[in-house]
């Protein structure tokens, strides 16, 4: 495509609501493309996260294993920084496994046993497409699944008929006992090593996905046996493959688990909240697998009264905070805007220069402030950004998209927000804008999850500032 082609094709509406999807992480699907959509925000995010994180495994390890927390509001962008280290780490050498964690996980009911696991079968499925890796039998980590299937199909008790998620119809049997088809199955008899391993575990965690039942029973089993379990794993998988990986040219494995920021606060049944229970209590048990590993970590947990014992059992956590588009003192940042404003522009002209795109801003937009009213409205939450764009586009039905169809998206956006707010926290807010801090207090613990409040790093100094949809509010007003 010359040069001249590119300056003069119009920006298509469906072309680019496609593009400004805001639950497609990039470089997923198509890198080539993504690298052309992707904004470098390190400037004005205060540091180098991901610089961070790659030099503690590829430079300050000394060849042992490392395990790093990473987090940030939901929605940031921590997937696709996540997924650009990938690219970096794989370029140094390592081989990475990525995964999701809450396409394996009931995010609401999540145990140390089914992380373990879970990295168990990505490893496995990973590793099992190399070739030339020829790793033994892991006979031990074998035994485990076929007990746990044994384990599952045995018979449930209920008071009568009925459809359990995630297994299907039961049916009675004398006695007053039901049992359950779960759909588990034999292995199949040519599936060995890391083929049995992925395919056993992968068929064990749908179901129990689906069946708060079939969790507790696999809780009962697999709890005692946890430290059992990690030795398994270390010493029939990831130290095996580690050696062999190296053996064939590659410095190491790492394994990166995303989304297990967005594990649900609620108790655990003797009470204790499910984040501080994963990451406080058994922290020590996440960090004993034999690899590089990051885990992404709930935000509110900075703010809790026991982060102190979670930095003993893991180095303090990487922070990825929201793009600074205002200052502290309220002036705009200008670097902050910029970028902001790439970040929908590249989305609907990735071959042109920043400079080009500006120039053409009013194909999208029906003028350049109708653009910046969003950047400051979002906050730097990138995500709602994307989420306000498209509402607007919708609104608009057609591009330019105009100021007034902003308005009332980020009308409805603030009415959202402001019915979610009770009183307490609104002088928690208050004492947000004044102070530009948050303590551990649990309220801002809330007030953190909700997106009521951000944070922000830039030019060395870092302060919290309430999400600017809120900041209109007369609930705000300081008597």
């Amino acid at each position: 495509m010359t040069e001249n082609m590119i300056n003069i094709m119009t920006v298509d509406a469906d072309t680019f609501f496609q593009a400004i999807d805001p639950r497609a992480p990039l470089f997923i699907d198509n890198e080539e493309i993504d690298e052309k959509y992707y904004i470098d925000f390190s400037p004005v995010r205060g540091q180098q996260v991901i610089k961070d994180l790659k030099s503690t495994i590829t430079r300050w390890s000394k060849g042992k294993p490392t395990c790093q927390l990473f987090t940030g509001h939901i929605g940031c962008g921590k997937s696709t920084e996540l997924w650009r280290l990938k690219q970096q780490l794989e370029t140094a050498g390592y081989h990475v496994v990525y995964f999701e964690s809450e396409k394996n996980l009931e995010m609401v009911d999540v145990d140390v046993s089914d992380i373990l696991l879970t990295i168990a079968q990505k490893v496995s499925e990973s590793l099992e497409k190399l070739e030339r890796l020829n790793l033994e039998e892991p006979k031990r980590l074998k035994g485990l699944l076929q007990n746990v299937v044994k384990l599952l199909q045995t018979e449930i008790e209920f008071s009568a008929e009925a459809n359990v998620p995630g297994v299907g119809k039961v049916s009675a049997s004398s006695g007053g006992s039901f049992s359950a088809d779960l759909g588990i199955g034999q292995f199949k008899a040519d599936e060995e090593g890391l083929e049995f391993v992925a395919s056993g575990i992968g068929k064990i965690s749908a179901q129990a996905k689906g069946s708060p039942e079939l969790r507790t029973k696999l809780r009962e089993y697999l709890g005692p046996r946890t430290p059992g379990i990690i030795e398994m794993i270390n010493k029939e998988l990831l130290e095996p493959a580690d050696q062999k990986l190296k053996e064939y040219g590659k410095k190491g494995l790492v394994v990166i688990a995303d989304n297990l920021d967005k594990v649900d606060s609620s108790p655990k049944s003797w009470g204790r909240n499910q984040q501080e229970y994963l990451f406080v209590d058994r922290g020590e048990q996440l960090t004993s697998l034999q690899c590089h590993l990051i885990y992404t970590l709930p935000i509110a947990l900075r703010f809790s009264n026991d982060y102190g014992t979670l930095t003993q059992r893991f180095d303090t956590p990487k922070i990825l905070p929201m793009v600074a588009t205002q200052l502290r003192d309220g002036s705009e940042c200008i670097a902050g805007m910029e970028l902001m404003r790439q970040l929908v522009l590249a989305r609907a002209f990735p071959e042109l220069t920043p400079q080009e795109r500006l120039a053409r801003v009013t194909e999208v937009f029906d003028s350049q402030e109708t653009l910046d009213y969003l950047c400051r409205v979002s906050g730097g939450h990138v995500r709602n950004m994307f989420r306000m764009v498209l509402d607007a586009l919708k609104e608009e039905d057609d591009l330019p998209i105009s100021r007034g169809s902003v308005d009332n998206v980020v009308r409805n956006y603030r009415k959202e927000q402001l019915l979610a707010i009770d009183d307490h926290e609104w002088e928690l807010l208050r004492r947000v804008v004044q102070t530009k801090k948050v303590t551990g207090d649990d309220g801002y613990q809330i007030l953190i999850r909700s997106m009521f409040v951000y944070e922000y790093q830039y030019d060395q100094s870092s302060w919290f500032d309430i999400n600017p949809l809120l900041k209109d509010a007369p609930e705000l007003k300081i008597s």
